[in-house]
């Protein structure tokens, strides 16, 4: 399956494979996969359109850059948080559906990449840029070995 949408100020996916599709060819040394998500503070004032047309450029010459070097595994922006739906299982097994994010937080996932990066400091020198492109806090967390 391969999945390729614009590359709009919306879309931030380019490509996505799996199944028997996906190409199995190495490319290069092990790379390690690390999750670079960016974090807001829920009640902070709104960005000025002009500035957020400029972050939307920075970002969209980073995710390039990360594509260009073959960092780039995925990545997305995410709707806030209050139009969320949380599923879980209760005791009895049953699902239970509510409207609302899950953490009752301040501070939320505002958006992620999913990057191939040789080590740690590859990855947080990655997190940096995409911090300067997006303007808020990117956090990193490698992915469990396979």
């Amino acid at each position: 399956m391969l999945l390729e949408l614009s590359n709009s100020e919306e879309a931030f996916v380019v490509e996505v494979r799996a199944g028997t599709d996906a190409d199995p060819t190495p490319r290069g040394p092990a790379m390690n996969q690390y999750l670079l998500s960016v974090h807001y503070v829920d009640g902070t004032p709104a960005t000025p359109e002009g500035d957020m047309e400029v972050a939307y450029a920075k970002v969209n010459d980073f995710n390039q850059k990360l594509q260009d070097t073959g960092a780039w595994v995925f990545a997305g922006g995410l709707f806030p948080p209050d139009i969320a739906t949380v599923v879980r299982i209760d005791g009895s097994g049953d699902a239970l559906i509510t409207d609302g994010p899950f953490a009752e937080s301040k501070e939320q996932l505002g958006g992620f990449w999913v990057v191939l990066a040789e080590d740690l400091d590859a990855a947080l020198q990655l997190a940096e840029e995409g911090s300067r492109a997006c303007g808020g806090p990117v956090e990193v967390r490698p992915f469990q070995g396979e």
